[in-house]
């Protein structure tokens, strides 16, 4: 959901973290399968030796990798967003509109790291589909607990977490596949009111 980020080879950072940064990049625009270890040892400035040195479980340790890096990236993004306003319904809206807003700065190209990486590889490796799960569960626990904060009770933020980051990822998948804001935006507008209803119903 979040920009998985790369630097130029020099920029200070270990060859290690080249190549995952490097690998969540290219994995998030275009895919596992469409994504080659050449590819990204080129990209990275990195050699075929120093991938392997690394990772020597090839492609799917790197992407294991990829996608932590991802989650990890986006988790920061959304504790910003999150705690942008005290509102949970306000926060979340400014959460869709700001994926928007960056979706649409990327060219519709930086969806979501974890989901370009993970789709259709979950039933032949389990351990990308183990750490995609791990993401999107980090994700809704930072979404429950400022639910939580605001007064909802743990089962009913649980819930509601869930409808939140399933609807955002829907919403960006959709947005970057129409090239427009629209889906992220009104998911925003609608997941606001849902939080709303649900806010003025606790008793």
């Amino acid at each position: 959901m979040k920009r998985a980020t790369t630097d130029e080879p020099g920029s200070g950072l270990g060859t290690r973290e080249r190549i995952v940064r490097t690998a969540s990049r290219l994995m998030q625009r275009q895919g596992y399968d469409g994504t080659g270890i050449k590819q990204i040892s080129q990209e990275a400035g990195a050699t075929l030796g120093s991938v392997y040195h690394f990772f020597p479980g090839g492609k799917q340790e790197l992407a294991v990798q990829a996608i932590r890096h991802g989650d990890h990236e986006f988790a920061e993004f959304l504790t910003r967003m999150l705690d942008s306003r005290p509102d949970p319904a306000e926060a979340v809206e400014t959460t869709a509109r700001a994926l928007a807003r960056d979706l649409r700065r990327s060219d519709w190209v930086d969806g979501c790291p974890v989901t370009a990486t993970a789709l259709g590889t979950a039933a032949r490796a389990p351990d990308i589909q183990h750490a995609a799960a791990e993401a999107f569960a980090r994700w809704r626990a930072l979404v429950a607990a400022k639910l939580q904060k605001a007064g909802f009770d743990a089962a009913e933020a649980h819930d509601l977490a869930h409808t939140v980051i399933s609807t955002l990822e829907g919403a960006e998948l959709a947005a970057q596949v129409s090239r427009n804001e629209t889906p992220l935006r009104l998911a925003g507008t609608h997941l606001a009111r849902l939080i709303r209803t649900y806010h003025n119903a606790t008793p």
